[in-house]
């Protein structure tokens, strides 16, 4: 099992971690992000501890996933529905042959 050890920066912290090769890039890509936000949130508002800016962050993240989750039932159940009412179509439509 392969594991890379990398070090990643959150909040002017350095966290060691351990992940597999293809994590690697979403690691540091979302501390990319992370890092982003944080600008933004201390730039807009006059928050300038690190740790309340990091709580920021989670907070706008865990909303976001929270609506993708939301987003994603809905659509299953639209897709659900589709294919339902396709296959009582072509059931219909063999029945009469």
């Amino acid at each position: 099992m392969d594991e890379l050890s990398i070090k990643i920066t959150l909040g002017d912290r350095v966290y060691p971690l351990t992940v597999k090769p293809e994590q690697e890039e979403y690691m540091r890509k979302a501390s990319k992000l992370i890092a982003e936000r944080m600008k933004v949130y201390e730039a807009n508002y006059s928050v300038k501890d690190k740790q309340d800016l990091l709580a920021m962050c989670a907070l706008e993240f865990a909303i976001k996933s929270l609506e993708l989750e939301t987003r994603r039932a809905l659509i299953d159940e639209s897709t659900a529905s589709q294919l339902e009412e396709m296959e009582r179509f072509l059931s219909q439509y063999l029945s009469k042959y």
